[in-house]
């Protein structure tokens, strides 16, 4: 029995219609046609969501083709008790008995390399070197007039090599001189 085929019998052990089963599945009305058709293979995501709308189906069986359709009760039973026994994590809180909680571990290591009578806390201080006086985040940006002036007395020995002008046709034309 092909995959296909297990797809056609998983809608009619559903007792719904081709396009009922797309909706509950929540897949494309047409890929179940395609798939029951041979047209197409399902995807693994499809099948997944066959999976998940019908828990109670047996993998190995959905895959391959091997064993029964459906879980057997036994295992259905175990699965079910396992869920119901809610299990009860430790207080991670009242296991730790250091008194060093809280710290990481490169402050740990640092105490251990260098004990704090040895470590000097009193760095000289490094003064800056070439900062103006009057310098703060608010200052004006160059003018039009300053960048042009600055550029002139920068290099009096630059040429133009190409004027290239652009259209808002999207045309352009471009000139050396």
């Amino acid at each position: 029995m092909s995959l296909n085929e297990r797809i056609a019998e998983i809608i009619e052990y559903s007792k719904l219609s081709a396009s009922e089963f797309a909706d509950a599945v929540e897949v494309q009305r047409s890929s179940i046609s395609h798939i029951t058709s041979g047209r197409n293979k399902p995807s693994l995501d499809f099948i997944i969501k066959v999976k998940n709308y019908l828990p109670q189906l047996e993998w190995d069986w959905l895959i391959k083709g091997e064993g029964d359709m459906l879980t057997s009760d036994k295992t259905a039973e175990e699965e079910t008790e396992a869920k119901a026994k809610p299990t009860s994590l430790p207080d991670l809180f009242s296991l730790i008995d250091d008194d060093e909680f809280g710290n990481t571990e490169s402050e740990d290591r640092t105490r251990r390399k260098f004990p704090q009578d040895e470590v000097q806390r009193d760095f000289p201080k490094p003064k800056p070197e070439g900062v103006q006086g009057n310098l703060n985040d608010s200052q004006r940006l160059a003018t039009k007039e300053n960048a042009e002036l600055n550029h002139n007395t920068d290099n009096q020995t630059d040429k133009i090599k190409r004027i290239v002008m652009f259209f808002e046709s999207g045309k352009f034309e471009s000139y050396e001189p």
